[in-house]
């Protein structure tokens, strides 16, 4: 009986991990596909480098509007059924967004979408920490791979889908859009067995780790706690870097003579390489003092935008460290959520502020970039200012990799320091 038992308990571990997983891989190709599909938009629709900027920048203004929403909603709902509700919000926004007609179902559209991935940015992370405390950084590794090597789909195929020939001609970029919707299908059929899932706590509950129900944070406790003010500063650091890159480094490749395909492989290039840098980041989370593993991938970063500031020429070169640096950084702000709390629901409200503030500190980045592009016809300010954002980051991730916990200790555990 036992040993069923014990089986069973593998078994929806096993599934919901690739339940998870699966997820993630549609968390970032709706996003990475835009960039370079920019100067087809601005063609079809008349939309400036600023207007194209706020574009990029709206799904992380429904990052930071509905993230603090998550943690409440999971709680009356339940975890699972939220992140289901929202992956077929997650189908509907992508349907949306391409719809020929009105520029209104491109806005509205864009921010559907990230409304939905908010949701299960929050989610995700503390069902890992619920379920799998003891591999949390193993195992947000791989699930931060997952969330680039899908981003790097995102970037690499938008245009060849745009350019398939069609009876009327090219496919268009309404067409390359819409078609991720196949992808999130299949993460929709999978994550159902989720949803018989008894709620933690409850006597028929097929546990898979330690996940009876535990009490939450003190109310507001998560805004006072200094500790929580630096994992969020790395958070929207990282953040912005990241989206700033992925919505402008094809047009800026562009504009030295790269081709579009061209310039949309890089960009493939850029999130593989963030996939192999979340692999090995793990391998410098363990113990508690995260500082050195917080404070390079951002080094790295800076230094690959000085290089395409400096040195264009070895232009493949700079977009390799800075995708590095930029996936190794993803690994860190996810992984600091776990590692600065103790349990699952610290963990989802640690991460509901991180990604509610951080978010909407990184959507001023892209129209930021954009709007200094547009002001000065060159990149050099744009790419000083991105700099800047990286040095910024670098100096959180020494205050925020400290052996610190954001709450106060409840128990037997060592005392945190505010």
């Amino acid at each position: 009986m036992t040993s069923r038992s014990g089986v069973r308990r593998a078994s929806s571990g096993a599934l919901l991990i690739a339940g998870v997983l699966l997820v993630a891989a549609n968390l970032r190709h709706v996003l990475t596909a835009v960039g370079p599909l920019l100067g087809q938009i601005r063609a079809d629709t008349g939309l400036g480098a600023a207007a194209l900027g706020l574009l990029a920048a709206v799904p992380l203004l429904a990052f930071g509007v509905i993230s603090p929403l998550a943690h409440g909603i999971s709680g009356k709902f339940g975890v699972e059924k939220t992140v289901f509700a929202a992956l077929l919000v997650l189908v509907a926004g992508t349907l949306l967004r391409p719809l020929p007609g009105s520029l209104a179902y491109l806005w509205l559209g864009t921010f559907i979408i990230g409304a939905a991935i908010a949701i299960c940015n929050v989610l995700l992370p503390a069902i890992l920490k619920r379920d799998f405390p003891e591999r949390m950084a193993s195992l947000t590794g791989t699930y931060s791979a997952v969330l680039g090597g899908a981003a790097s789909l995102g970037a690499g195929l938008s245009v060849p889908l745009s350019l398939l020939p069609l009876p009327g001609g090219p496919a268009g970029w309404r067409f390359a859009l819409a078609a991720y919707v196949l992808l999130i299908l299949p993460a929709v059929l999978l994550w159902i067995p989720q949803l018989r899932r008894p709620r933690p706590g409850t006597p028929e509950s097929p546990s898979v780790g330690p996940v009876a129900a535990v009490p939450g944070p003190a109310r507001g406790a998560v805004w006072k706690s200094a500790v929580a003010w630096q994992v969020t500063w790395f958070m929207g650091l990282q953040s912005m870097s990241f989206y700033i890159l992925i919505t402008w480094l094809p047009t800026l490749e562009r504009s030295y003579g790269r081709s579009e395909v061209g310039a949309g492989w890089d960009l493939f290039t850029f999130q593989l390489i963030g996939v192999a840098a979340s692999l090995l980041t793990p391998l410098f989370l363990r113990g508690g003092d995260h500082r050195a593993a917080a404070a390079l991938p951002p080094a790295l970063v800076v230094a690959g935008v000085l290089g395409l500031m400096l040195l264009p020429g070895a232009m493949l070169l700079w977009v390799l460290l800075a995708g590095f640096g930029s996936g190794s950084s993803l690994v860190t702000a996810l992984a600091l959520f776990g590692l600065r709390t103790r349990t699952h629901r610290e963990a989802s409200a640690l991460s509901g502020m991180a990604q509610s503030v951080g978010y909407l500190m990184a959507a001023a980045g892209p129209p930021l970039f954009g709007a200094l592009y547009g002001a000065t016809g060159g990149w050099v300010l744009p790419l000083v200012m991105l700099a800047c954002a990286g040095v910024l980051q670098a100096v959180t991730g020494l205050a925020a990799g400290r052996d610190r916990f954001a709450f106060a200790a409840t128990g037997a555990d060592r005392p945190v320091v505010d």
